[in-house]
């Protein structure tokens, strides 16, 4: 145990330290959240895939292989649908972006109806909805460190330094530092599954395929989609929410990776290629289907990857794997810090001057990442119910980024901001009641009242006002 707690601090040091040689001049808030629009292709590949390998992509893969079999595949389609929408969809928000000046989610759907209060309110849903995922990563490392070591003191103590030391490398770095430690993050990882797909099935089942065959045999239901709470309609409509919800850019985090682009060029070619990216989901969920045979039924199913791990190497390479946990936590949560500290400064504070923006936006980083990682070691549970929100709650901004994307304005402001707020009060109303809704995605019901409403609202618009509120910038060259 010690040595794997040894390897786990060094590893962390060193994510931490690649931050830090990340930096250059970050005097103004454009360098620090979009790297100056500097990017090419390679530094986004890995800027944006670690967006979608995070701590609980890494264990929760392969627990929800553990539990639902066959359900965790949902997982598989939607990053290659959404990112062969966002090949043609991506060019057009940077092209607006780089032209409007736009930083963030909020600053684009702002600029276009022209509504502070529509940025403002996009902003605070992408903070509120973001911090438990935040405090998901932080939570997802903790965990990791308690099962390689057996120690909830160990974990504390491993959290707050690798939280203390993202914190800063985000302060000192902003977006090249986690573009900096993405490529470590990623190749460290990629190592550490192709490692434990070989040696896992090979040391408790005979390989790969015996694993296959022996759970066809014993366990049959888990290699297709059954009933229970990952049934169905559970499968399909978590696939369709997160293919959307990626695809329209809902999640604010995802902006600043695409806003760093050098070219549009840059950005198709990465969607090009990105896609294969989402192979590597494949592979925890293997060990998960390993997990079924090897493991009591009642483990802890995120916990199946590393306590395989643990049984089957040395303490050494077991404190490999948990650097390559903590690594898809201290990556991605320095990109959601980002995201959502730049909202802060930029769209719910909103000063004006340079100086005052990085000063409020280097105050949210502490606050916002502090808020967190206090609830994550005092509180583990407060945000569990709010969790639920994070997808279904951003999906509701679809109708709005789709009618942004026009370059007329052909619905108004109150439409969408009302159709918002409805889809909202729908998913808030079914994530903390008790009513059923067959396992099917929240986020997707929110949405049906919201688009009903937006329609309503722009067919009354057209009706007694003749025009959608004013045409967009595009049209009438307004700022």
């Amino acid at each position: 145990m010690t040595t794997t707690l040894v390897v786990t601090l060094v590893g962390i040091v060193v994510i931490a330290v690649l931050g830090f040689v990340g930096r250059r001049s970050t005097g103004d808030l454009s360098e620090w959240t979009v790297a100056g629009r500097g990017f090419g292709a390679m530094t986004m590949w890995f800027l944006q895939a670690g967006e979608v390998f995070t701590t609980f992509t890494f264990l929760g893969m392969a627990g929800l292989a553990f539990t639902g079999g066959a359900a965790a595949l949902y997982a598989l389609p939607y990053v290659p649908l959404a990112y062969a929408g966002l090949y043609f969809l991506g060019p057009v928000i940077w092209r607006r972006a780089r032209d409007r000046g736009h930083l963030t989610q909020a600053d684009f759907l702002a600029d276009h109806y022209d509504s502070r209060l529509l940025g403002r309110l996009a902003a605070l849903c992408g903070v509120v909805f973001l911090i438990p995922y935040l405090q998901l990563q932080i939570t997802g490392l903790g965990l990791a460190v308690q099962l390689a070591t057996g120690d909830k003191t160990s974990s504390d103590v491993s959290i707050i330094i690798a939280f203390v030391l993202v914190v800063a490398f985000v302060l000192w770095a902003g977006i090249r530092g986690v573009a900096t430690t993405s490529y470590f993050k990623d190749a460290l990882m990629l190592v550490v599954l192709l490692v434990l797909l070989i040696a896992i099935p090979a040391h408790f089942t005979g390989g790969i395929g015996p694993t296959f065959d022996k759970i066809l045999a014993a366990h049959p239901d888990m290699l297709k989609v059954h009933a229970g709470e990952n049934d169905t309609a559970w499968f399909f409509s978590s696939m369709v929410s997160s293919t959307i919800g990626v695809l329209f850019m809902t999640l604010p985090h995802q902006w600043p990776a695409l806003l760093s682009a050098r070219s549009p060029k840059a950005v198709r070619r990465n969607y090009v290629f990105l896609p294969v990216y989402s192979i590597a989901l494949a592979l925890p969920m293997i060990i998960g289907f390993t997990g079924i045979l090897a493991l009591p039924k009642n483990s802890g199913s995120n916990g199946v990857l590393l306590t395989l791990a643990g049984q089957a190497f040395p303490g050494w390479f077991v404190g490999i794997v948990v650097v390559a946990t903590a690594a898809t936590a201290m990556v991605p949560a320095a990109g959601l810090i980002v995201g959502m500290s730049t909202l802060i400064a930029r769209n719910l504070v909103g000063t004006r001057s340079e100086r005052s923006q990085i000063a409020v936006n280097h105050v949210s980083v502490v606050v916002v990442t502090g808020f967190a990682l206090i609830t994550a070691l005092v509180r583990p549970d407060l945000l569990a119910n709010l969790l639920l929100l994070t997808y279904s709650g951003l999906d509701q901004l679809i109708p709005a980024i789709v009618l942004a994307l026009f370059a007329r304005r052909i619905v108004g402001l109150w439409p969408v901001l009302s159709g918002l707020l409805v889809g909202e009060a729908v998913v808030i109303w079914l994530t903390f009641s008790d009513v059923y809704q067959g396992h099917v995605n929240v986020g997707l019901i929110g949405l049906v009242p919201n688009v009903v409403v937006v329609a309503i609202g722009a067919a009354l618009e057209r009706t007694l006002g003749g025009r959608p509120a004013g045409l967009s910038h595009e049209a009438t060259g307004r700022a």
